[in-house]
């Protein structure tokens, strides 16, 4: 049976994204990439052999990342599916 196991992404969009990039970086400490967004880096507390990374980040009012969605926020399942929950 497939199931979800975690976070793999937390994504937003906000009508001045770089100030609120700069604001969580400086009163949260995240690490903003270039790319406009931060990883942060786990490992498996049951099992230390997996390791893996959950994404976030910010995108501007107009992006179409979400799309055909005209949501503000997304946030993606990990599974133990390599494919979608959906399928």
């Amino acid at each position: 049976m497939k199931r979800v196991i975690g976070i793999g992404g937390v994504f937003f969009k906000s009508a001045n994204a770089e100030r609120l990039r700069a604001w969580y970086k400086l009163h949260l400490g995240i690490d903003i990439q270039p790319w406009g967004g931060a990883a942060f880096h786990w490992q498996s507390q049951a099992q230390l052999s997996k390791a893996g990374a959950t994404a976030w980040s910010v995108f501007p009012a107009s992006s179409d990342h979400f799309a055909p969605s005209t949501a503000a926020f997304t946030a993606q399942a990990r599974s133990t599916a390599s494919r979608s929950l959906s399928s």
